[in-house]
């Protein structure tokens, strides 16, 4: 593999190869994301957690990280709806979701354990743990929204997750990050241009499509 010549000195200084590429990856990525937010109208929850979770998605494989991701959000929302009842404060309730979901999870893992599933049972905590704290996320927007607002965001971010996780995992654009890490600085144009966006997304165009027959 032909590396730049800063990049080969980033690994001489005892850096991981993936460790590099990854961190050259995230502004493609994020800016990514701005690009889906602002132009195309995708909110998902924020710019932070969809990438995360597509790092973890990296980590833990698609299959799985899709498997945890969908328990997470339906662990989550199950406890929500029975704590609904005992009416105790937020933090003690996200500390209760976040504990079943953690138990929940574990008990995945001991499941694909015993089928043999080596690839479920030999997760990295890490991983999991970002996976687990999407539920926080979760449910401050059902709290502020509502329930329904919640899911499509979550199916949102998991959309982007999904997606940035074949961008990362695409060869061709790891190779050329790797021969020209100074392609990233291109990033900085690009989120100025879309921090400077004033029309319409794309979705608001299908969304307001009758409204802008009038106007035109």
């Amino acid at each position: 593999m032909n590396s730049s010549p800063l990049v080969n000195y980033f690994i001489s200084q005892g850096v991981p190869y993936d460790t590099v590429l990854l961190l050259l990856m995230l502004p493609l990525i994020v800016t990514l994301i701005a690009f889906l937010r602002q132009v195309v109208g995708i909110k998902a929850f924020g710019i932070y957690t969809p990438s995360i979770v597509m790092f973890a998605f990296w980590a833990i494989g698609i299959k799985y990280g899709i498997a945890i991701f969908v328990s997470v959000i339906f662990f989550g929302t199950l406890t929500r709806f029975l704590l609904k009842r005992l009416r105790i404060l937020y933090l003690p309730r996200v500390a209760i979701m976040l504990s079943v979901v953690a138990l929940s999870i574990l008990a995945i893992l001991v499941i694909g354990g015993y089928f043999r599933r080596k690839g479920l049972a030999t997760v990295s905590i890490f991983p999991l743990l970002i996976m687990v704290t999407i539920v926080e996320k979760f449910v401050a927007t059902q709290i502020e929204k509502d329930g329904k607002t919640a899911f499509f965001l979550a199916m949102e971010t998991l959309v982007i997750s999904v997606g940035g996780y074949f961008i990362l995992r695409w060869e061709l654009l790891i190779h050329f990050v790797a021969a020209y890490p100074w392609i990233i600085l291109f990033t900085f144009p690009i989120n100025i241009i879309l921090g400077k966006w004033i029309n319409f997304r794309l979705t608001e165009y299908l969304r307001f499509r009758e409204i802008t027959k009038y106007i035109s």
